[in-house]
């Protein structure tokens, strides 16, 4: 196995948050932790005793904690953490309420605004007056259709704060998708800007507001903030409101922070919902908080004094893990829009303006950014950048490469994995370890994470069914109106009972001192050919390093009994797929992977569906290409692109 991409130095390792949490774990336990392994093994196995010293470590602000931290242990679903606490989530994100700045935000080259943490604490406590005074209240649904900018923040923290359930997407979705959302949740407020920015064009809201609003009765107050205007005109809304005249009788003052039990719901979140109507998932404020609280701290290493960025929208559960980094007092730097408007340096301009020190993104920006040939490490500073993390799909080894390369040569790349269905990370980063190519670092403390072969035991090396044995504290509540929650159990618990089964096909991989992952794509996904299971992700890593190609997609069409694995291309501008070009595709696959990787069929397309969040959706094309209906084509960003998979003459024989 090759050396380490990064290794970080001894100062480093000795000044890390984890470093003192396992300093702490040996004062209060006798935790000998002489490294990783050992650590992550004592936090499995004596997983009260972990969590209740991250409660401490991370100075989790409750009225109370109490005296049981995990009851019904053997019960999966069904363990109960902290079932005496009672605390409120938006009080720990507003534990800072001074002078320094909390918040800046950038809506491409249009908006620039910076807010600090008093001015945070104060717009908050005025929107969560005027959501009292309308009668809104502990349980009660509000819902933002909302660019990433601190509006968005402020309504989640105000809804908190009284203890009703906040609920977001971003203002990118068609009114389908929205009510196909919102619509089973029942919300009574509706928070939306007046539109946003996208490439450098305005996008009105207003319209679908009324459209939304006459779709979904149960909506009372449609709250608008200006974003794109001075002054939203909403007199064309039902229920609609400003923003300004919304909290107008409200003043600045004292929250009265409801204090709500550990598993009170927070947030609703969506399945990509390309399979049918979304799956409403309900994640409660205590599991959520400590969570990314560990996340953050203890895995990301962030500070009061650090400048936290994810490009994310807020239809992506990365925004939620975003905006936690406040309950750490950590400044959150907001960006909405293209990531390639005015040009593909904008974010790497962000990261110097603003002296960034954790730069959030996806496999596919970093894979785009490679394409369009930057060099950020040329032109930038980035020098306040100390650790870059990617999810959304697979970072695969050659973006590794190229972080390292033409990004920055002294920072910890962690990829990170995990998804709305737990609103964290099974496997993450560590700034105590070594970074190798491809390879997730580390698995999440108190997580028992492994992967499952076919029987259901555990595998090292090989790959298998991404799973988690034991209770956590951020697994869902439940799914909204489910509630036997026969469907939760199905989900998650179907396939191995009393175990966590998380979909994702990996392999985990045993280094000294401790274990790393790899992802090769989702388990539903997973291509057999001839019996021989293959994730997409290892096809991908081969043709994308190809010059002529953009992006690919695969999938396995069933074909005379067996299945054949159909490899869709993007290739660049001007660019027309011919045999030399299919014949270069098959030599990169079979010569770095297997014969049976490689595809029978391989089809120029000129666009590639995908989800809201980014990611390609093999499922989707997997239908159209077998005539079978795509049952939620809202939930697509670019639904119109299924077009170019229907009734291919490549396909038929």
């Amino acid at each position: 196995m090759a050396g380490p991409l990064w290794q970080p130095s001894a100062q480093r390792v000795a000044q890390s948050n984890l470093h003192r949490f396992a300093a702490a774990a040996r004062e209060r336990h006798g935790v000998e932790a002489a490294d990783y392994r050992t650590l992550h093994r004592w936090s499995v196995d004596h997983a009260p005793d972990f969590w209740s010293l991250l409660w401490d470590f991370a100075g989790v602000v409750a009225e109370r904690k109490g005296d049981v931290v995990l009851a019904d242990a053997e019960r999966m679903p069904g363990a109960r953490w902290f079932p005496e606490a009672r605390l409120n989530f938006a009080e720990n994100l507003l534990r800072r309420r001074d002078e320094a700045t909390a918040m800046v935000f950038r809506g491409e080259d249009r908006v620039e605004r910076t807010l600090t943490f008093a001015q945070v604490h104060a717009e908050v406590s005025r929107l969560a007056g005027a959501l009292r005074a309308a009668g809104i209240g502990v349980g009660d649904r509000v819902a933002g259709y909302v660019p990433n900018g601190p509006e968005a923040a402020i309504a989640m923290l105000a809804a908190a704060s009284i203890g009703a359930i906040w609920s977001s997407c971003s203002p990118d979705f068609g009114v389908r998708g929205v009510v196909d959302r919102f619509g089973q949740i029942a919300p009574r407020v509706l928070v939306s800007a007046d539109g946003y920015f996208y490439n450098g064009k305005r996008h009105d809201s207003i319209a679908r507001l009324a459209e939304i609003r006459a779709a979904i009765p149960s909506i009372e107050h449609v709250v608008v903030f200006p974003y794109t205007t001075d002054a939203p005109d909403v007199r064309a809304v039902p229920g609609g409101v400003t923003w300004g005249d919304f909290v107008a009788a409200h003043p600045a003052g004292e929250i009265a922070f409801e204090q709500l039990p550990f598993d009170h719901p927070l947030f609703i979140m969506y399945s990509s919902g390309t399979t049918g109507v979304p799956k409403c998932i309900v994640h409660g404020a205590g599991g959520t908080l400590l969570q990314h609280l560990k996340e953050h701290q203890l895995h990301t290493d962030l500070r009061a004094d650090d400048r936290l960025f994810y490009f994310t929208t807020c239809g992506w559960m990365m925004w939620n893990w975003l905006v936690s980094g406040l309950a750490t007092g950590a400044t959150l730097l907001l960006y909405d829009g293209s990531p390639f408007h005015p040009s593909g340096n904008v974010l790497f301009d962000f990261a110097d303006a603003h002296r960034m020190t954790v730069f959030g993104t996806s496999a596919k920006y970093i894979d785009a950014v490679k394409k369009a040939g930057l060099e950020p490490r040329r032109t930038h500073d980035l020098g306040s950048v100390r650790a870059m993390l990617s999810t959304g799909s697979p970072l695969v080894p050659e973006s590794f490469d190229f972080v390292y390369q033409s990004v920055k040569e002294d920072i910890c790349l962690s990829s990170i994995s995990g998804g709305t269905d737990i609103i964290s990370c099974f496997a993450l980063g560590n700034p105590t370890l070594p970074v190798y190519r491809g390879e997730l670092q580390c698995l999440g403390l108190g997580l028992d994470v492994a992967a499952f072969d076919d029987e259901g035991a555990a595998v090292i090396g090989e790959k298998g069914e991404l799973v988690c044995r034991n209770p956590f504290p951020c697994m869902p509540v439940g799914f909204w109106n489910d509630d036997d929650g026969a469907r939760y159990r199905a989900a998650y618990f179907e396939k191995f009972p009393g175990v966590w089964c998380h979909g994702d096909y990996v392999e985990i991989r045993a280094h000294a001192g401790h274990d790393g992952m790899m992802i090769f794509g989702r388990s539903d996904a997973v291509l057999n050919p001839g019996g021989v299971r293959i994730g997409t992700a290892e096809i991908y890593r081969q043709v994308e390093q190809l010059e002529e190609v953009v992006e690919g997609l695969v999938i396995g069409q069933d074909h005379e009994g067996d299945v054949r694995v159909v490899l869709f291309v993007v290739l660049r501008a001007g660019l027309t797929l011919d045999d030399a070009l299919r014949d270069r595709i098959r030599r990169q696959i079979r010569a770095n992977t297997t014969p049976r990787h490689v595809p029978a069929r391989i089809v120029q397309v000129p666009d590639i569906p995908r989800t809201k969040s980014g990611k390609i959706t093999e499922l989707a094309v997997r239908d159209v290409v077998h005539g079978r209906a795509v049952k939620n084509k809202e939930a697509l960003a670019n639904p119109e692109a299924l077009e170019h998979f229907r009734d291919r003459p490549e396909l038929a024989g």
